[in-house]
């Protein structure tokens, strides 16, 4: 067990890590969002950004925004898209609330650059006006099996049924917005995608518009049918922009589903709970890591984890441990280094997330952690040949002087660290003889002299 002061020392400088941890992922991720004020003149446009992974959290961002664009009679809701597809129900969720809502939507992939890929491409076509930017592409929507830890594989009959179903929700809507549905059945049956230009000529979007501004003016005076049915004339002149943002919670939320940021939780998470174990009572270390592991846990959910990444994590932290406790010239810890990179590498792979975990960030965090472990491991194992520094336990064995003679089995006087002690010896003591302390009895020491103590 290490000593007091020791344990002071390593939780301070570990609190305060796992301090500055905690609060910068607060500071980083609890941006505010808030919807730009405008003093709105004309018709107000207000705009949606659905970038990323398609998850629970920006499903109810954009409900929340299609409902706020309809209390303040917005004219056009703009939702702008770059995403690589994300869950099915989520999708749905998203879908639904466009064709119901009272408001005009227009989905615009874009920048250049930009993706409606998966999920993304049903939520595009879903539009009452559907867009894309020059250099974009959108498709490829056939649907994968997870269920957050793994992929799982179909089986033919499987496949089909889950394939026809999304087949028949995507007619659903295309063939009412006038679209063609032969030509978006095939982004799932043979996950097909298109370039703005393809997706122009077969039907499947209105408009190519080089950014936000050209869109809104081609669409002005345009005239639309709704989901229901009914025709709309858009009116947008002198129109006015209204942004609506994530939320801080949304924002939260959507960070933690990143690949680096799930990769980084799980070394903190690791990192605390461990420095908690080596160093009880420490406290920071542990609520942190704690903290950290429940939120991967939640990130684990909701992305698809290859196994082996775990497993090559966990096999790093046992190289770790080890080469603080054997003499491996440092084989094990370049292996523990080498398996973690690796685990960060294999932590993540889907089409959702074609980049995983990037490898800048896979090194920048694997050596810290791979030091600190060794380090905090180290240090536990020195604790256990160090000498309690208080108490009565810091007597035993220390050297003194006989101060006042000792006679076998009787009391006399020694003084150690500066301090008169009563002694008992089991054989008679003069005055000035070297002893050393073998047991403390209360107030009272038993010693015994210096050369049968060296025997």
């Amino acid at each position: 067990m290490i000593t007091r002061g020791a344990n002071k020392i390593v939780g301070g400088l570990s609190g305060a890590f796992f301090v500055a941890c905690a609060l910068w992922t607060l500071f980083s991720a609890l941006n505010p969002g808030v919807m730009a004020s405008e003093n709105q003149a004309g018709p107000l446009v207000f705009q949606l950004k659905l970038d990323g992974v398609i998850a629970p959290v920006l499903a109810n961002y954009i409900d929340e925004g299609l409902a706020e664009a309809a209390r303040r009679n917005a004219a056009l809701v703009l939702i702008t898209m770059d995403t690589p597809g994300g869950l099915s129900d989520s999708m749905t969720d998203i879908i639904h609330h466009i064709l119901e809502s009272p408001v005009p939507v227009a989905v615009y992939v874009a920048p250049t650059g930009a993706r409606g890929a998966s999920a993304g491409f049903l939520i595009l076509l879903s539009g009452d006006v559907a867009a894309m930017a020059p250099g974009t592409r959108a498709g490829a929507a056939t649907p994968i099996l997870m269920n957050g830890w793994f992929s799982m594989p179909m089986d033919e009959v499987l496949r089909k049924k889950i394939n026809n179903d999304a087949t028949a929700f995507l007619r659903s809507f295309t063939e009412k917005r006038g679209r063609n549905p032969q030509l978006a059945e095939t982004a799932i049956t043979e996950a097909r995608a298109f370039t703005e230009k393809e997706a122009l000529e077969g039907h499947l979007i209105d408009i190519v518009a080089l950014n936000q501004d050209e869109l809104l003016h081609d669409l002005n005076g345009r005239q639309i049918t709704r989901f229901s049915g009914k025709t709309v004339k858009l009116s947008l002149d002198n129109y006015t922009l209204g942004e609506f943002h994530l939320s801080a919670r949304q924002k939260f939320l959507v960070r933690i589903v990143q690949p680096d940021v799930l990769f980084l939780l799980l070394l903190v998470g690791a990192l605390g709970l461990y420095t908690e174990f080596t160093h009880p009572g420490v406290v920071a270390p542990g609520v942190v890591g704690g903290i950290c592991m429940v939120l991967a846990l939640y990130a684990m959910e909701l992305l698809p984890v290859n196994f082996a990444g775990v497993l090559l994590i966990a096999l790093a932290l046992v190289l770790f441990i080890l080469e603080a406790k054997l003499s491996s010239h440092g084989v094990l810890l370049v292996g523990g280094i080498v398996s973690m990179l690796l685990g960060a590498m294999f932590l993540i792979r889907s089409p959702l997330t074609p980049g995983g975990v990037s490898f800048g960030v896979a090194l920048a965090a694997t050596l810290p952690f791979a030091v600190l472990t060794v380090f905090l491991m180290r240090l536990v194992l020195k604790s256990r040949k160090w000498k309690t520094a208080t108490g009565k336990e810091e007597l035993l064995g220390s050297e003194g002087i006989v101060t006042s003679p000792l006679s076998a089995n009787g009391e006399g006087m020694v003084r150690v660290h500066g301090e008169l002690w009563r002694a008992t010896s089991k054989e008679n003591l003069p005055e000035g003889t070297r002893v050393r302390v073998r047991r403390v009895q209360g107030l009272k020491l038993d010693v015994e002299p210096l050369a049968a103590a060296g025997k």
